[in-house]
């Protein structure tokens, strides 16, 4: 048996990591790599990685302004696992993007020391 301990090892996810930096980009829309590595424990490169499949599989747009990449959630896109065939990223994601998205200033507020 495990310990309750914070190891990685002993948790299990229901969201994979394409889905969660998907869910986080949705809700923080001004967000940057490090950001979303840092959030989540990973590396930029796997950050990178995770975002250019979501990319290619049409989920996620990405524009660039100077230096840096804003990304939007398609939510028009389809799931593609089969079981989810024909559900929209919408249907699972717009009720969770309006109620926690975050602008960037409320963003700033929250995580700038009070």
């Amino acid at each position: 048996m495990g310990t309750h301990g914070n190891s990685i090892a002993n948790h299990w996810y229901v969201v994979s990591s394409h889905g969660a930096v998907l869910f986080y980009i949705a809700v923080n829309p001004d967000c940057t790599i490090r950001e979303i590595a840092d959030e989540m424990s990973l590396t930029q490169r796997t950050v990178w990685g995770l975002i250019g499949d979501l990319r290619r599989a049409d989920m996620l747009e990405i524009r660039r302004e100077g230096r840096r990449h804003h990304y939007t959630v398609n939510l028009e896109a389809a799931f593609k696992h089969p079981t989810l065939s024909g559900i929209t990223l919408d249907t699972v994601m717009a009720e969770l993007v309006q109620k926690f998205a975050r602008s960037p200033e409320r963003r700033t507020r929250q995580t700038s020391p009070a």
